[in-house]
């Protein structure tokens, strides 16, 4: 599966923003994905998971809450709804996928996705 993130922006803290990431290849539902993000200077971090049918979505501590992960399946898309963004979020968000359980290696170890895309830059600053 190929994978391709966008919708990266400059906003202001508080402000939304949407991320999107295009998948290319058959059976997008066999494949459970992830958001992470790295900031300058700071190891890539797990943000959030979703399982292939959607059904169960996970979240790092520092985003649950404010972010919301989702898939289309049809449109073999997955998103990240960014709400209350803060300076901290700034970073290049990554979109991931698996082919494998959810569970499997861990939904939140970036080291169990075998599929990265290209990042998309979040900047939150006044």
């Amino acid at each position: 599966v190929q994978l391709q993130a966008s919708g990266g922006g400059l906003v202001q803290p508080g402000d939304s923003l949407r991320l999107s990431c295009a998948a290319s290849g058959p059976t997008f539902s066999r494949y459970s994905m992830a958001w992470s993000r790295q900031a300058p200077g700071k190891e890539r971090e797990f943000v959030a998971a979703i399982s292939g049918s959607g059904s169960i979505t996970n979240y790092a501590e520092s985003v649950k809450g404010r972010f919301t992960i989702s898939r289309d399946n049809a449109k073999n898309m997955l998103y990240l709804q960014m709400n209350s963004l803060k300076p901290e979020d700034t970073a290049v968000y990554y979109c991931a996928a698996k082919d494998g359980p959810y569970y499997s290696g861990g939904y939140n170890s970036l080291l169990s996705y075998a599929y990265w895309g290209q990042g998309t830059q979040v900047t939150v600053s006044s």
